[in-house]
């Protein structure tokens, strides 16, 4: 074991909970220690518990009363994240929130500021910036080996069938921008920075579906630097690269081209090079949702590192209050039709 020991509880062990349980077994060499599971569904509590090796409970205060733990990792629907969230928070017990954040801005300011006045560590587990070759981009872009980025193109676009597991998507108000989207614009403030206005379309492409199925948002950054950001559920086509973000990134220096199978083309200074940015397989990860998956378990290992290090972590609540801003000022560019500048909490 290589670090302080984190004794962690998992609430939701549905559908994608199976990644973040899986990581954190795996993070055990590093100090974690997966001590409780827990979900409303006892079948689904019982099962992980089984599974993982860990007692299992069908009511979360229960949990938090029984075992004595570092942190709770909540992976279930976000209109459950402000009272688990705040329940953590008032056994003052550090909260890790998948995304979304929560349903509205009133939600998400509120875990904040109740963690903040409770001084309790708090991260949204945002994690496609956590994936492989998003950190090989971003460490790239460090290099200076293109210069400042001034454009970008960040495309998430799919056919794959989503409503299989997750059916409930037909019936939400808001869908791809939240579901999706709120991912990859925080991919476009990970590598380009801040947001200082957001337009955005949006189209209904699948007849089935209540909400938005498609959008299309341009950035200007506060850099000076524009991207575009697509996303979508409806795509048709023989390469399909899902789960994959693919990308265009310009500079003064040279450009990053990222395409399906994780394959980078890096031309700096006139000179071009072909990277492998993908990473192997893991024990529990298949294709095609590897890519998600170990984005699951970079996010996992970089939470349980501050936690053991008594630091905040690259998504803690206030930052990712900029993500949740930005998709919140897409659906108003969207309805409003005009450039939209993010609110910002304070």
């Amino acid at each position: 074991m290589t670090g302080k020991t984190i004794r962690i509880g998992v609430v939701g062990c549905g559908f994608y909970a199976q990644n973040h349980l899986n990581a954190w077994r795996d993070l055990a060499t590093d100090g974690a220690v997966l001590a409780a599971v827990c979900d409303v569904d006892p079948d689904k509590a019982r099962a992980a518990g089984e599974t993982f090796a860990a007692p299992w409970y069908t009511d979360v205060r229960k949990m938090l009363a029984a075992e004595k733990l570092d942190a709770v990792d909540i992976v279930t629907r976000q209109d459950t994240h402000r009272e688990l969230a705040e329940t953590a928070i008032a056994h003052r017990v550090a909260a890790i929130v998948q995304k979304p954040f929560a349903p509205t801005w009133e939600d998400a300011t509120a875990i904040v500021e109740a963690a903040k006045k409770a001084g309790v560590w708090l991260a949204v587990h945002e994690n496609f910036r956590y994936q492989a070759p998003l950190r090989a981009i971003r460490k790239v872009i460090d290099s200076g080996a293109i210069g400042e980025p001034s454009w970008a193109r960040i495309a998430f676009r799919t056919g794959f069938d989503v409503y299989r597991t997750q059916p409930y998507f037909y019936d939400e108000e808001r869908f791809v921008i939240a579901d999706v989207g709120v991912h990859v614009l925080d991919v476009a403030r990970f590598l380009l920075g801040d947001v200082q206005r957001i337009s955005c379309e949006t189209q209904r492409r699948n007849p089935k579906v209540r909400a938005e199925d498609t959008a299309t948002m341009l950035l200007r950054h506060e850099s000076g630097a524009v991207s575009t950001v697509e996303v979508t559920y409806e795509a048709r086509r023989a390469d399909d690269a899902f789960p994959e973000t693919l990308m265009e990134i310009e500079g003064p220096r040279g450009s990053i081209v990222v395409t399906a199978g994780c394959r980078m083309k890096l031309t700096s200074d006139g000179e071009a090079t072909e990277h492998d940015i993908g990473a192997p397989l893991l024990s529990w990860t298949s294709h095609p949702w590897h890519v998600s998956q170990e984005g699951a378990m970079g996010a996992c290992r970089h939470f349980l590192d501050c936690l053991q290090r008594g630091v905040p972590a690259e998504t803690r609540g206030e930052d990712n209050l900029r993500t949740f801003a930005l998709v919140d000022a897409a659906y108003r560019a969207a309805t409003e039709h005009r450039a939209v500048t993010p609110v910002r909490w304070s």
